[in-house]
């Protein structure tokens, strides 16, 4: 499908600004939170999002065109929870890299571990249109900025390199089906990474 087709097809169809509009907007995405959960992504039709929301499947399209926008919507508002948690914990975090690795980890794990088939839903099946990989880009770019700024070498390759280790780790074990001891998971990956710290130092 070309880009700009792509793009329009997970555009929402209406931005609203009432405070009905928006109750029923947020209504639609919690509905849909649970119905990707419960179902996945291909058993989690418009008409069961609607059902679940207690309204017509007509209303939903009035907000949104298809599924795919709908899974859209809430990968950005994933991706605006990540952002704010991570900045909030390495912002409470003492001093020493180890104490900001750790906060971060927790973050990230308590971000995920939430409901962990709806994360996997997010990000191993909906759609990317080149704005949403922005968007990650970018909130990747921000975490990569975050941790340099507390290396004492500022490091460019070697924060990308902390941040990417991390994500991979809690995309890949956290928001799996595995069952994770998330404190076990927390110590070692906070270990692992502080080790590395040490030995670029």
């Amino acid at each position: 499908m070309p880009a700009k087709t792509l793009e329009k097809r997970l555009r929402p169809r209406k931005k609203p600004r009432q405070t009905r509009a928006l109750a029923t907007q947020a209504r639609i995405l919690d509905a849909a939170r649970r119905v990707f959960a419960k179902h996945g992504y291909a058993a989690g039709t418009t008409n069961r999002i609607a059902d679940e929301a207690g309204i017509s499947v007509g209303s939903l399209y009035q907000y949104y065109p298809n599924k795919d926008s709908i899974l859209t919507a809430l990968v950005r508002d994933h991706i605006e929870e990540g952002t704010r948690e991570l900045l909030a914990a390495t912002s409470a975090a003492g001093p020493g890299l180890e104490a900001v690795v750790r906060r971060a980890v927790t973050a990230l794990v308590e971000v995920h571990a939430a409901d962990r088939r709806l994360h996997r839903v997010l990000f191993e099946e909906s759609p990317r249109a080149a704005s949403l990989r922005a968007e990650l880009a970018r909130l990747e770019e921000s975490a990569v900025a975050l941790v340099a700024a507390r290396l004492p070498s500022g490091d460019e390759l070697t924060a990308r390199i902390v941040v990417t280790t991390i994500e991979s780790l809690v995309h890949r074990l956290v928001a799996s089906d595995r069952p994770l001891d998330t404190g076990r998971f927390v110590d070692e990956t906070t270990r692992l990474v502080a080790g590395y710290l040490a030995s670029r130092s």
